[in-house]
């Protein structure tokens, strides 16, 4: 059901500013689009994971392929505008949630492709220590109400300021209620009635799942608190909300699309993504070259490219010295950057990585943090084995890049892994990948096959400390064993090209068909 009336109130008079429709009233796949991105992170101003950087890379190619693509993010304490100028949009604005109206302020700011940033500022919700959760990984107990707000003020400044997108795209759990608030409060407006929405899900595991305390607040009405939509076990699930209300909802990789399907890797909501029959879909994340190749990267020791890979050695040499490893030219170096999780397998890297060391020719270098017990044990790693082992808890961008370029093997065997972007950097600083064939690694490393010396990295299937230390194995004994192999390898692997235009064309496809959707959505349901 619909709630059909606007409630009355408090809602400032300029939130019932009309224009007129979008332009997605007529199809034209040669028209450009009107995008209107909602997100809880993004690159370069704050980031707490994958998600920001694929906002920030995704935004700026549409933009280059003509579309006028705007985003909105929340304006944390903790965001970075990078010396850019902020300038205030609106110093207050309404946003009318169940039974209140909170007030916020937005400012804007453009990155360096031009694409506009709207930050919405409320120091209640966004000006606070972490971005979902606090130091002792806690996530904040009112997290739905504060991204709630979040993807309502979005609309509302779309209200406020006339824009009316073609799209809305929202992505994971915290802005997966914009679809629903689009075909629940907005389905009249002339301003968004005829906006189609497309959620992206980056990580089936993070639903958003809270309690049923908050609904209220959330202002969508009982007949949405039910089985087939936001309701799971008398709890909210706000992403299975967002799957059921969007008019296409895709994922970060073909394989990672179908694993999500099945009851084994679908986290409960498979038949929910069932339910969405061709509207689901993979669509591979891309990389930013401009920031993640051995041509024109600044961080590391030496630039090279695939025609002059001399520089490769001297990121080696840097990367030992860095972590206090020994420095032996000829020596296979190992390394790992990422959560500290066992989502991530780190847990099977701490159960056979010693074993490797011991058996094994060997240096290994890791980065990052998360869980306390691996964050102990990969710290504690160096002096175990001093000059061979090498550690940093926390996260570093520098050193990510130092690691990158600087080992001959990237080793992520993940127990599930949408996409992933590591491996696909690694591949263009030609460090073979160690991967799990899952999801995104699955789709974007080919495995080495010995007979023909195709490949570019090497994969196991099964989730287990034995298949990673064997496979380890099998990647060593190339390195030492076939130098011919492990050369064509590397050359194979910085032949890839996983950049964003590719996949931002994708998007635009995924787009255009949710507007036909929304089409037959609204024939049906007015």
């Amino acid at each position: 059901m619909r709630q059909h009336q606007r409630p009355k109130s408090t809602v400032p008079p300029k939130t019932r500013r009309t224009t007129s429709p979008p332009a997605s009233a007529v199809h034209d796949d040669a028209r450009p689009l009107k995008i209107l991105m909602v997100a809880s992170e993004m690159v370069p101003f704050v980031k707490a994971g994958g998600l920001g950087d694929i906002i920030g890379s995704l935004s700026g190619d549409l933009k280059r392929l003509g579309h006028d693509v705007r985003v909105v993010i929340p304006r944390y304490s903790s965001l970075a505008v990078q010396g850019r100028p902020v300038k205030m949009v609106f110093p207050s604005m309404g946003v009318w949630m169940g039974g209140i109206c909170e007030w916020c302020s937005v400012q804007s700011i453009e990155t360096d492709a031009d694409v506009p940033v709207y930050l919405i500022e409320h120091h209640l919700f966004f000006s606070r220590e972490g971005i979902y959760h606090d130091q002792s990984m806690q996530d904040y107990l009112d997290n739905p109400r504060r991204f709630a707000f979040l993807s309502r003020a979005a609309l509302q400044l779309c209200l406020d300021t006339g824009f009316a997108p073609d799209i809305v795209h929202a992505n994971d759990w915290q802005t997966a209620l914009t679809p629903a608030y689009l075909k629940v409060w907005h389905w009249n407006s002339s301003t968004l009635g005829g906006t189609a929405s497309v959620l992206t899900v980056h990580n089936l595991a993070y639903q958003g799942v809270y309690g049923r305390d908050n609904w209220p607040y959330i202002g969508l009405g009982d007949q949405n608190f039910t089985e087939d939509k936001f309701e799971s076990y008398d709890r909210i699930n706000l992403l299975k909300g967002g799957i059921h209300f969007a008019d296409t909802v895709n994922t970060v990789s073909p394989t990672y699309a179908r694993e999500t399907t099945t009851p084994q890797g679908g986290f409960g909501l498979a038949p929910y993504l069932n339910n969405k029959g061709e509207n689901y879909s993979g669509i591979l994340n891309g990389v930013d070259y401009g920031i993640w190749s051995p041509e024109n990267d600044a961080l590391i020791a030496k630039r090279y490219s695939p025609a002059a890979l001399k520089g490769k050695a001297d990121c080696k040499r840097a990367l030992q010295n860095e972590f206090l490893l020994r420095d032996e030219p000829n020596v296979a170096v190992i390394g790992a950057v990422g959560r500290l999780v066992h989502q991530k397998g780190f847990e099977l890297i701490a159960r056979c990585i010693e074993n490797v060391l011991e058996t094994m020719d060997v240096q290994f270098v890791v980065l990052g943090t998360g869980e306390s017990w691996l964050e102990n044990y990969f710290g504690e790693l160096p002096k175990r084995y001093p000059g061979r082992a090498g550690s940093f808890i926390g996260f570093n961008n520098r050193l990510a890049h130092i690691i990158e370029a600087g080992s001959d093997f990237f080793l992520m065997p993940s127990m599930n892994e949408p996409c992933g972007l590591n491996q696909m950097y690694s591949l263009r600083y030609g460090t073979l990948p160690i991967v799990r064939a899952t999801g995104g690694l699955d789709d974007t490393v080919a495995n080495y096959d010995e007979a023909t010396c195709t490949g570019s990295g090497f994969k196991f299937w099964e989730p287990s400390p034995r298949a990673l230390y064997y496979t380890v194995g099998w990647a060593i004994s190339t390195y030492y064993d076939r130098k011919h192999h492990m050369a064509r390898l590397i050359a194979n692997a910085m032949s890839q090209d996983f950049s964003w235009k590719r996949s931002a064309q994708e998007y635009v496809k995924l787009y255009r068909k949710a507007i036909d959707n929304k089409k037959v959505y609204d024939g049906k349901h007015r």
